[in-house]
């Protein structure tokens, strides 16, 4: 399974690579014979795009390793790790990509800019086109192995189609004589991109620093957990993220007239449900309380 994952994730982020680099050169000439500052800011998240797409790859292979002694609960945060580094990269970009918009609005009064041609409002709507396109790609593909780092790569690839229509505005803006527009868009670019770079970095930090679940989930176990022949109640149940896996701790109380060797079947039982019910739980650990006749049961 883990070999499969990896398989997948390395084919889908290879096309997105060849996509982008493809796209970018074709952005990066349109915007330079059509003067359009915006596009070629467009082209050079889109040449970002190529690297983010390396780290992907990184992060997918180190997340697949095995477990081994100096990892003895697997890699999988390596996931998260690249995520990270995804959102830096894409958030440097961003700041790039305004300050050049910025410089370019600046020089309006001393220096002009061209009106664009009609070849970058054609890159523009390719770019909109191909980067939705590659959205639902990657996003289906990541849905299906469950993995984090490339629901992050789907989730920048439609952060550049909706950026670009921004810089799509700009262009048919400054052709209609509002020339400053253009690099209003490069700015509005930057906006977009930096709102996305926060949002992968939020999540990734989640699932480095042990977040619980959601509360959809904890009842679903929970609902589960009650539905076990001779399990009496749940004393406690603790949730948390590890990359794009999911650890558990419970404790179920059981008649505290059974042998030991009844209360340990009762907790393997619940054991293997959680991990046969719930494929993204990596381990579940299951403590069982005696529960008296004195005690309250639930």
């Amino acid at each position: 399974m883990q070999t499969n994952r990896e398989k997948v994730s390395v084919k889908i982020t290879t096309s997105c690579i060849i996509a982008n680099a493809l796209l970018s050169a074709f952005k990066l000439f349109a915007g330079i014979f059509a003067h359009s500052q915006a596009l070629i800011s467009d082209a050079a998240e889109s040449f970002s795009d190529i690297f983010s797409s390396l780290i992907v790859i990184w992060g997918v292979k180190f997340a697949c390793k095995e477990a081994d002694k100096e990892h003895p609960y697997g890699h999988d945060r390596y996931e998260s790790v690249a995520a990270i580094v995804l959102s830096v990269l894409i958030f440097g970009v961003g700041l790039g990509i305004g300050y050049a918009g910025i410089q370019k609005i600046i020089a309006v009064n001393t220096q002009g800019l061209q009106k664009p041609g009609v070849l970058a409002l054609v890159a523009a709507l390719a770019t909109i086109a191909i980067k939705e396109g590659m959205y639902w790609y990657v996003r289906i593909n990541a849905m299906r192995i469950e993995s984090s780092i490339l629901l992050a790569e789907a989730k920048h690839h439609r952060s550049d189609a909706i950026s670009t229509i921004g810089t799509l505005a700009g262009i048919i803006g400054a052709r209609l004589g509002i020339l400053v527009l253009d690099p209003i868009a490069s700015i509005i670019t930057c906006l977009f991109i930096l709102k996305i770079a926060i949002e992968i970095f939020s999540e990734a930090i989640k699932k480095m620093t042990d977040h619980s679940t959601d509360e959809d989930f904890t009842s679903a176990v929970s609902e589960l957990i009650l539905s076990q022949a001779e399990v009496v109640s749940i004393d406690q149940i603790k949730t948390r993220l590890f990359g794009d896996k999911i650890y558990i701790d419970i404790e179920i109380g059981v008649d505290g007239e059974l042998t030991f060797k009844q209360a340990h079947d009762i907790a393997h039982r619940v054991h293997d449900e959680i991990e046969n019910s719930f494929p993204k739980v990596k381990h579940c650990m299951v403590h069982v309380n005696p529960v008296g006749d004195d005690e309250p049961q639930e």
